[in-house]
């Protein structure tokens, strides 16, 4: 019988091996920042020139990206050089927006209904801080599109799911300018907000009541909403543009 010997793995592994363990657990969604080298050095007890091996040994397996004086992020699962593509796409034909948001609904239905299946504690907490956040928006009379945008994020870490994580994040970033455009140009009212605030409440209701069908339909319903709104947006560029052509 051969035995092999038993190798003490380095200390820049042992830290590499446990931020990957988080960041595939979904503790960190695409776009996040690690914390700096020095919080993280006091955290695993080690010296920074390890923590900064650990990190160019994520950062060469495609899972963070480090920035000079920006810190370290977390890539997504699902990033490709097709991302800023799409992102791109939609910049010079918004019609593709919609597109996306036909995409959304399928999803976006299929993560509030494993959401409300699995959603823990914690989960169940950022839903009720955004929505808190939402209805104080609301009463301020002051817009909740970032909140908006955290609130979908959040409903999909809820599933426990990274891959769903960081789909919804790929395509949240490319659709980010564009979504921007449309709450500016479309939810205007102060009965749009509320019933935006509505829609988000229903949804997080199921969730919370771990009615997963009811969230999930909650969920369409919603972005149905939203998906009319975008194609009426789209739908009046197209006539400026042709107008100011036909000029």
């Amino acid at each position: 019988m051969t035995f092999l010997p038993i190798k003490p793995k380095k200390v820049s592994t042992q830290i590499a091996e446990q931020i990957r363990t988080s960041i595939l657990a979904g503790e960190f969604a695409p776009g996040d920042k690690l914390p700096p080298e020095r919080e993280l050095a006091e955290m695993f007890g080690v010296s920074r020139p390890s923590v900064r091996e650990a990190l160019n040994l994520l950062a060469s397996s495609g899972l963070v990206m480090s920035y000079q004086g920006g810190g370290t992020v977390v890539k997504s699962l699902v990033e490709t050089s097709a991302t800023n593509s799409l992102t791109e796409l939609i910049r010079v034909q918004k019609e593709r927006a919609l597109d996306v948001i036909e995409v959304r609904k399928c999803m976006e239905s299929w993560t509030s209904f494993y959401a409300a299946e699995r959603a823990l504690p914690d989960d169940i907490r950022r839903m009720d801080e955004i929505i808190a956040g939402m209805k104080k928006n609301l009463e301020t009379k002051k817009p909740s599109e970032d909140l908006d945008a955290n609130l979908h994020i959040v409903i999909a870490r809820a599933t426990h799911n990274i891959v769903w994580l960081h789909l919804m994040q790929s395509l949240f970033d490319a659709m980010k300018e564009f979504q921007q455009t449309v709450w500016r140009a479309t939810y205007l009212t102060d009965d749009d907000h509320k019933l935006l605030f509505e829609h988000h409440s229903r949804i997080i209701e199921a969730i919370k009541s771990k009615e997963a069908a009811a969230a999930r339909d909650a969920m369409a319903v919603h972005l149905t909403f939203a998906e009319e709104r975008s194609s009426s947006y789209v739908s009046q560029n197209r006539d400026k543009l042709k107008s100011l052509t036909a000029e």
